[in-house]
């Protein structure tokens, strides 16, 4: 007893001592006033450039993800009889993810921004097609008309957006937040993006890597630089990999202290309903999907899940990373190449398709009709309104084209987290 009490107290030390670093030793935060391998100085004449950076802000509209391992794939019966997502152990790095589905509000900034400084050709690219709601049997027509612009739907995802307009989106996004932040963050102490302008409208701080004097000639004319760690990174499409993650919400489920993944989820929630089974909201829907055919909410009085169509993006209650409609609402893009063994062909960190590698688009018969699948095709996940609760689960997934769109997929964007290696 003695001795297993002396082992545990020597592992404590162990690690206590393993995770305490050298103390006053130079960060990225405090590098120190000069080179820690050469001496030299920084910030001089002979000594190169080192930025003032303090860790910027998480962006706007964005939830932090913590990642670390866990098993992707599927967790149900594969109905589709696919076989394209079997179970494997992976390690996901953490990432920042937009905490609902971008709204029709959102979209219209956008194209506000675009009319007011860009092309009209650019901005007649960027509208959605909103005849996805045009059906020859149905009458969809005033959502047609009302769905992208009517105010009351302002908070409702934005749908009809093909793949490509989505991944325009996300780099329209990057440089406007950026654009702003410099605009509200101004500091002369910082440096780069948040600095004052001088009397010729070049930035005061050079790039990290130059020298002290050679003022803003990182861009030629100074501006926003990596080098000076105070841009957000470029929003974008999550990967496959790390939306499902993010729908699993597994951090939900883990103890403290304990390396086990105990429990598996079929939904971004616990339990095998698609009920909440807990207080004020017991008995009620958690996503918005169909229930069967012809069933998409339920019996007048008694609504189930309480929308038709799509539903308001901060609907339901969130997951345990504090994502919405991470089911149900509209299925969602991501940034992947379809191809069914991705599975066994991607690697087991941050696993992702990219196109042309692998598996190539030629052993596919879509000029014969016998395939759909080529390089121009994306996946999409998470299930929508008009889908059943099968597809309510993280680890199935579609594709389409990535220049087509429908009345039930939509996105969110992500961003990585930058300066660290969790």
């Amino acid at each position: 007893m003695k001795f297993t009490s002396y082992l545990s107290l020597l592992a404590a030390g162990t690690l206590a001592l393993a995770s305490c670093g050298k103390k006053g030793a130079p960060t990225a935060t405090n590098p120190g006033k000069a080179s820690s391998t050469t001496g030299i100085a920084y910030n001089t004449d002979e000594g190169m450039t080192v930025s003032n950076f303090k860790k910027i802000p998480t962006g706007p509209g964005l939830v932090f993800i913590e990642g670390g391992r866990t098993v992707l794939g599927s967790s149900e019966e594969d109905v589709t009889n696919n076989h394209d997502n079997i179970e494997r152990t992976v390690t996901i790095a953490s990432f920042y993810m937009d905490e609902a589905e971008v709204a029709n509000i959102h979209w219209l900034e956008y194209l506000h921004f675009l009319r007011k400084d860009s092309s009209e050709e650019k901005y007649k690219a960027a509208l959605p097609d909103t005849t996805v709601w045009a059906r020859d049997l149905s009458f969809n027509d005033p959502y047609v008309t009302y769905y992208l612009r009517y105010p009351g739907f302002r908070y409702f995802p934005v749908v009809g957006v093909n793949w490509l307009q989505a991944d325009s989106y996300c780099a329209w996004r990057t440089a406007k937040v950026n654009e702003n932040m410099g605009k509200s963050g101004g500091s002369s102490k910082k440096g780069g993006l948040f600095s004052k302008k001088n009397k010729k409208g070049d930035t005061g701080a050079s790039a990290e890597g130059t020298t002290a004097n050679a003022g803003a000639l990182a861009n030629g004319k100074g501006g926003p630089s990596i080098e000076n760690g105070n841009t957000l990174p470029n929003y974008r499409l999550p990967t496959e990999a790390e939306w499902e993650y993010a729908a699993q919400a597994l951090v939900g489920t883990q103890e403290v202290g304990n390396e086990n993944q105990e429990e598996k989820r079929i939904y971004p929630w616990d339990g095998r309903s698609t009920r909440n089974a807990y207080g004020k909201g017991q008995g009620q829907f958690l996503a918005n999907f169909k229930r069967g055919r012809g069933d998409y909410a339920g019996i007048a009085g008694s609504l189930n899940d309480g929308a038709m169509i799509t539903e308001y993006v901060y609907a339901y209650p969130p997951n345990d990373y504090g994502l919405y409609n991470m089911a149900g609402n509209v299925n969602e893009w991501v940034q992947d190449v379809y191809r069914p063994l991705s599975f066994q062909d991607v690697e087991d960190l941050n696993p992702f398709r990219r196109n042309g590698v692998g598996d190539d688009a030629g052993k596919y018969d879509k000029k014969g009709y016998q395939s759909l699948i080529d390089d121009h095709v994306r996946v999409y996940k998470g299930g929508s309104w008009r889908d059943v609760a099968y597809y309510l689960s993280p680890g199935t997934r579609r594709f389409m084209a990535e220049d087509s769109a429908t009345a039930t997929i939509g996105f969110r964007c992500a961003m990585i987290n930058a300066g660290s290696n969790k």
